[in-house]
């Protein structure tokens, strides 16, 4: 386990037991204090333990208050206490962190591990949908300075990792359907993942069709891909290489996976794309895989 996700893990169990015992009793740095020692005695940057946790401890009124305002059908004394601890720790590093040292991204995806890790069956995408209506509202912060970070990067220098995505679309009493997936940033994109060691294209596609969208999918054409730079919280930053293909699928319902950064599947007539918000490196994949259904429909 990373140092900084072991770091996290004990920040959420300290700041558990502060919560719990109603806020009173031993300082939040006595209880960080007793806490690595117990469960992480070798860790080595204790430092962003206690500056983590303090700074959720100081800013926990102001954090409270946003946690409100983006799920006003839950107050706070209904959230559990993992929960809205893993929510204090996500929006503080959101919001106040060092962007550089911690990309909003990151912020967010690593909450949604912890919420996965100690929360209940519904943690996960509780909290992910909060962090991600709080991104979106607050205008992305960091936004900028991602974009200024990966201008300035080396893109020869990072590692590459090979994805593969996907098209989904299915016919239905004459009209074409899309399948796409939203994201907690406000975008409407398309399935994608990792292969597995030794897996094809192929079946890695359909593989990562039915855990993010629950369907059944033969795969066609390739429709070509795109590279992005994302950052890793382990390796930083890396080059990640999508292949898409069509695939084409009953248009029945779609059941949306618990993988981090997702929060809705929908299928859609192609239409209704056009209002659609996509990433831009989307557009070009999406928009050669309509020129082909709609030659076929000739």
């Amino acid at each position: 386990m990373a140092n900084r996700h072991l770091s996290r893990s004990v920040v959420l169990q300290s700041l558990f037991e502060w919560d719990f015992r109603g806020r009173h009793g031993e300082t939040i740095e006595e209880i960080i204090s007793r806490d690595t020692e117990e469960f992480a005695p070798g860790l080595s940057d204790f430092s962003f333990v206690k500056s983590l946790a303090e700074g959720v401890v100081n800013k926990c009124q102001v954090l409270d208050s946003i946690i409100e305002k983006a799920a006003p059908e839950w107050p706070l004394d209904r959230i559990s206490i993992i929960d809205r601890n893993i929510l204090r720790i996500g929006l503080f590093e959101l919001l106040f962190s060092d962007h550089s040292d911690v990309p909003p991204k990151v912020a967010i995806n690593e909450a949604i591990e912890l919420a996965k890790t100690f929360g209940g069956e519904t943690s996960g995408k509780f909290v992910n949908g909060v962090l991600g209506a709080v991104y979106k509202e607050l205008g992305e912060p960091g936004k900028d300075e991602e974009a200024k970070a990966k201008k300035n990067f080396d893109v020869s220098k990072a590692p590459i990792e090979n994805l593969v995505g996907a098209v989904v679309y299915g016919r239905k009493d004459g009209d074409i359907y899309l399948a796409l997936i939203h994201d907690v940033f406000g975008h409407w994109t398309l399935s994608k993942g990792h292969l597995l060691p030794d897996e094809s294209l192929e079946n890695g596609t359909v593989r990562k069709v039915q855990e993010e969208l629950g369907l059944p999918v033969k795969v066609g054409e390739e429709l070509g891909g795109n590279e992005y730079i994302a950052t890793d919280p382990e390796k930083g930053k890396i080059r990640k290489r999508v292949n898409y293909f069509l695939a084409e699928s009953p248009v029945q319902d779609i059941k949306v996976g618990e993988s981090g950064g997702i929060d809705d599947g929908r299928w859609f007539k192609i239409d209704e794309i056009l209002e659609l918000n996509f990433y831009d490196d989307i557009m070009p994949i999406i928009t050669k895989a309509v020129e082909i259904l709609s030659r076929e429909e000739k």
